[in-house]
């Protein structure tokens, strides 16, 4: 399957997290292939703010696998993982990490990022950005923008 069609199917979750009022990220983990796990944001829903889709889908591969270790597996994920996530996905040994939006707002973000790419690459994980974009982008805006409107 190409690349953009998983990214859709995370962009599929990342609309189930709009329509509960979750910020919308979504993502999936494919193995060989065949996705086997997938997750959105649920932190509010869980009211548990490890609740990120990133989390939730490795919880879900590692039940699959019947493993914590996701080895040649690959994360999609339609916005760039926080610090949090970075760490689960390193842990959880996942081979790569496809990404749909940059998150790069401000210098803090920005740091962030450099410092995440070169966790990434100290740990052999290949970071690929893009796929997607401006799907991706374009809920995450349509959710602030509302959010902003409610203030």
């Amino acid at each position: 399957m190409e690349k953009s069609l998983y990214m859709k199917e995370a962009l599929k979750e990342a609309y189930k997290a709009y329509n509960k009022g979750e910020t919308p990220i979504g993502a999936v983990i494919v193995k060989d292939g065949k996705i086997i796990a997938r997750a959105h944001n649920r932190t509010e829903e869980l009211k548990d703010s490890t609740a990120h889709a990133e989390i939730l889908a490795i919880r879900k591969a590692s039940q699959e696998l019947e493993g914590w270790r996701l080895i040649n597996c690959d994360l999609y994920v339609t916005m760039e993982p926080c610090i949090m996530c970075s760490g689960a996905i390193i842990n959880s040994r996942i081979k790569n990490i496809i990404i749909g939006a940059k998150h790069i707002k401000n210098q803090k973000i920005e740091k962030q990022h450099e410092f995440k790419m070169d966790y990434y690459k100290d740990n052999n994980i290949e970071v690929e950005f893009g796929i997607l974009e401006d799907e991706c982008s374009h809920i995450l805006q349509e959710f602030f923008k509302i959010l902003r409107t409610r203030d």
